[in-house]
């Protein structure tokens, strides 16, 4: 079996192909702020950084979101 991509891969590709709304729904979902940061990494070494400035936004609003801390409501 061939290993799985990474997330941030798949995201890139959507990019490559010209689909930034599909990328921004992926980025919107991120699994975590760690896959976000390989996601900025990626885009870096691919010099796509600044291409699209909703997938730009996009990254950082979801940073920020997965960076807050939780509201804790008891049951």
């Amino acid at each position: 079996m061939p290993p799985r991509p990474a997330w941030s891969d798949k995201v890139i590709a959507l990019l490559r192909a010209g689909n930034p709304a599909g990328a921004i729904a992926q980025i919107r979902v991120a699994p975590s702020v760690r896959d976000l940061r390989a996601l900025e990494k990626a885009m870096g070494a691919a010099q796509l950084t600044g291409k699209w400035r909703d997938v730009d936004g996009a990254i950082a609003d979801s940073v920020q979101a997965l960076s807050a801390p939780r509201l804790h409501r008891s049951p």
